[in-house]
């Protein structure tokens, strides 16, 4: 196949890296109108021509437990899919982070000839330092969303280009407000409050129950107070016995995706540590920002941290804007709490959005071209 027409295989392992593996389609697609690409992605890679070999929650895990109890389906996916992917030669790999899965994908395809493109550099600054080498050994370049990434790279010899964030560049710096309440049924009055638990099911199934039992607390705080919590696609069955329990008589509105949205409508969010959490601060959107995980992925992960935050709306301004409440911190009462000082200053509540704002300007530089561009010099089109 020609580069006017190229095959692309992408990996995509969980909503957000279907989102951006979405936009990122959107960018290859101006540039090659008749690109085929294959691999595994969710329904926002789907909408732009993709075909799913395997659904992108396949992959949908987090941490040493959670992956250790999926480890046989998730090997069995990978052998296969590398056996296609050696056998049929795309042009290009681009593993969309899921760094775990694709870093050996990844290496396999690289030493056979096939271009290696990794979007989404590892977060080597935040912990883990050690991956450098096996981002080394795994990919011909790497697309990093932020900006002091690629000289860390470029240190270890590794290709990579900063590209932006795309999410910067589709949502828009003025959240549409009015709009998104209206299409939740929400009035311009009403103080909202969105729940966001995550997309893997290890956050559901460790973040959920405190979202849901300080929003109980809240609620008693403040009758008036009304809840939205968008639930991943896929996710609906493993939510719903937690909202039998911790949601009766929760003035709670469950949507089936639509987290942009209620990122747009909410006032406040109490949100699981991730792409979320950028997502909220590009809403200019004052957060809490929760996490839990089996006590043994905490134990090892708490040991390779290299910075005092955690969340990518603190990590980009190096304080702590917004709170962290992790693991055994991270209680209803403290989210509860936490949750209603937001609400309660003004003040404070302008000074994060103003911050928020300054990275949105910062992040947003057309990544779906800058990305296309770096992918086609790699494939030397």
């Amino acid at each position: 196949m020609s580069v006017s027409a190229p095959r692309f295989s992408l990996v995509a392992g969980e909503a957000s890296g279907d989102l951006l593996g979405g936009l990122l389609l959107a960018g290859l697609r101006q540039r090659w109108p008749e690109l085929q690409a294959d691999g595994i992605g969710g329904p926002k890679m789907a909408a732009q021509g993709f075909k799913a070999w395997w659904p992108h929650h396949k992959l949908s895990v987090f941490g040493y437990v959670d992956a250790l109890l999926h480890l046989r389906e998730i090997l069995g996916i990978r052998k296969q899919l590398g056996e296609r992917l050696l056998a049929e030669a795309p042009q290009a790999f681009i593993g969309i982070d899921a760094p775990d899965f694709n870093f050996a994908l990844e290496a396999k395809l690289k030493a056979a000839g096939i271009k290696s493109i990794h979007f989404v550099c590892p977060s080597i600054w935040a912990w883990r330092a050690e991956r450098v080498e096996k981002i080394r050994r795994s990919v011909d370049h790497v697309l990093c969303l932020f900006p002091f990434e690629p000289a860390l790279l470029h240190k270890a010899g590794i290709a990579a280009s900063y590209v932006g964030h795309p999410l910067a560049d589709v949502i828009p710096m003025e959240p549409p407000r009015s709009a998104c309440r209206a299409a939740l049924s929400l009035s311009e009055t009403d103080t909202v409050v969105a729940l966001l638990p995550g997309s893997r099911r290890s956050e559901i199934r460790y973040i959920a129950e405190p979202l849901l039992r300080a929003a109980q607390l809240m609620q008693r705080q403040r009758p008036e107070l009304r809840f939205i919590m968008p639930v991943a696609p896929g996710m609906r069955e493993l939510m719903a016995p937690l909202l039998q329990r911790h949601a009766q008589g929760l003035r709670l509105e469950v949507l089936d995706g639509r987290s942009h949205e209620a990122l747009a409508a909410c006032d406040i969010t109490l949100v699981a540590s991730g792409t979320a959490t950028l997502e909220a601060a590009l809403f200019k959107r004052p957060m809490v920002i929760a996490y839990r995980m089996h006590w043994l992925n905490w134990r090892r992960i708490r040991t390779k941290r290299l910075q005092p935050w955690v969340g990518l709306p603190n990590v980009l301004a190096e304080d702590f804007v917004v709170p962290e409440l992790l693991q055994d911190a991270c209680t209803p009462e403290a989210l509860a709490r936490e949750g209603l000082a937001w609400l309660d200053d003004a003040a404070r509540r302008e000074h994060a959005v103003a911050i928020f704002r300054q990275q949105h300007e910062l992040l947003r530089c057309n990544t779906a071209q800058r990305a296309t561009d770096a992918i086609a010099q790699v494939l030397g089109a």
